[in-house]
């Protein structure tokens, strides 16, 4: 394929776990198989509250001893706290190791070569790329490398978009969304085989109810860019969801699957703002549009 791009992922930070105890650990707190992890498989992966709403959610990569998390930074203090609230007896340690390593994302090229730190796919969609967790002292030496184009920031969230993927902080918030809403059912974010963990049980009758109503979808507008994140979706004066993140005429939003599909069903535009816009589906979704649209919903 020819050279990536690569960027400093300035927005993300580093969570290192280690420690004898460390996968049990969390196995029993976080919605995927940590115990699945191995050197060619990375994961995706959310700490929920006890009603089954994403408090955090992170990449996940094993180290020789123990995970490496990559977290939105705004939350890496809090995770770290949150973890040691868990910990108890378990044999472990948790640090922010963010001032001395850095996180990078690799995307449309060949993988990256044999980096000074951890290098995984990214579990959640593999036309994503690659990640990796580099020490800050190495950055110069990795922008030098051959077949390596520096890119800016917002190009890999341009990437990011494209391809449908949603990301906490811009376009969910935490400590409201279910990981359905979220999408991570669909992105290897949850494992419905595995055993309990911290609001499991919503999720998993969320899973077998099909009661999932709110989907993170793809935004196009026709007419130029899409306003600002957090501009309400519209059909008519019904309210749809609520726009995330964008890059020009493409972006995600958070909307109701039913009254999308109402408002499709009867002609009736949505709107962001006063962009109008057309919804669709991400080519990696699992999930549909419903049959019908549920014009007497209540909520």
């Amino acid at each position: 394929m020819g050279g990536a791009f690569v960027t400093e992922l300035t927005d993300r930070a580093v969570v290192r776990i280690s420690g004898p105890d460390t996968r049990p650990f969390l196995q029993a707190l976080v919605t995927s198989d940590v115990l699945a992890l191995s050197d060619s498989r990375a994961g995706y992966a959310a700490l929920l509250t006890p009603q089954g709403k994403i408090l955090f959610d992170f990449l996940i990569a094993p180290t020789s001893d123990g995970v490496v998390l990559d977290v939105a930074a705004p939350l890496a203090a809090d995770l770290v706290r949150r973890l040691g609230f868990y910990k108890l007896r378990a044999k472990i340690e948790i640090r922010d190791t963010s001032a001395d390593e850095t996180v990078l994302a690799f995307w449309a090229g060949d993988p990256p070569p044999i980096l000074p730190g951890v290098v995984f796919q990214d579990p959640r969609l593999a036309a994503l790329g690659h990640r990796a967790i580099v020490p800050r002292a190495a950055l110069a030496t990795v922008y030098a490398l051959p077949l390596l184009s520096r890119a800016v920031e917002s190009a890999w969230h341009a990437h990011r978009i494209a391809l449908g993927v949603p990301e906490g902080g811009r376009d969910f918030g935490y400590g409201e969304t279910f990981p359905h809403d979220a999408d991570m059912d669909a992105l290897a974010g949850v494992d419905f085989r595995k055993g309990c963990y911290v609001g499991q049980e919503v999720v998993s009758r969320m899973q077998h109810r099909a009661t999932a109503r709110r989907r993170i979808v793809q935004v196009e507008s026709a007419g130029g860019a899409l306003p600002a994140p957090g501009t309400p979706l519209t059909a008519g004066d019904r309210p749809l969801g609520v726009l995330g993140s964008a890059a020009g005429a493409a972006g995600l939003a958070l909307v109701r699957l039913d009254r999308a599909k109402e408002a499709a069903d009867g002609g009736t535009p949505v709107m962001a703002g006063d962009v109008p816009v057309a919804l669709k589906l991400p080519a990696w979704a699992t999930f549909g549009w419903p049959e019908t649209g549920a014009a007497s919903a209540a909520d």
